[in-house]
């Protein structure tokens, strides 16, 4: 199962939809403000990934945080602060299978559907 995560308004959102329905590859997509964050989710992959890469910390969302929730921002106080604002993930988030992509670029779309049989 292919599943693309993200906020269906969101510019880099709308690109890796359309690379993955011009490659004919079949996924689901999950929007973030529509269908929620589930906190079992989010603890995955701040295991598989880190905070670093999960979060965007360039973000509107994340510059809007008051400055005590930012200065204090952790693993351990991540997963309160973006169920709470899930738009501080960077997007998309792609999983295929065990594989699990942040952000877009053609490269790494093209690489990794090129190793499934989809």
């Amino acid at each position: 199962m292919i599943t693309l995560y993200g906020i269906k308004n969101c510019d880099t959102v709308k690109r890796a939809r359309s690379w993955l329905e011009e490659a004919g590859v079949d996924y689901a997509f999950h929007d973030f403000r529509a269908d929620g964050l589930h906190r079992d989710k989010l603890e995955q992959w701040l295991q598989t990934l880190g905070v670093e890469t999960l979060v965007n910390k360039r973000s509107a969302t994340w510059k809007q945080l008051d400055a005590s929730t930012r200065d204090r921002f952790t693993a351990t106080t991540a997963v309160s602060v973006i169920l709470a604002n899930p738009t501080l993930i960077k997007r998309p988030v792609l999983e295929a299978g065990e594989q699990v992509l942040v952000g877009f670029d053609n490269a790494s779309y093209s690489a990794l559907f090129k190793q499934h049989t989809l």
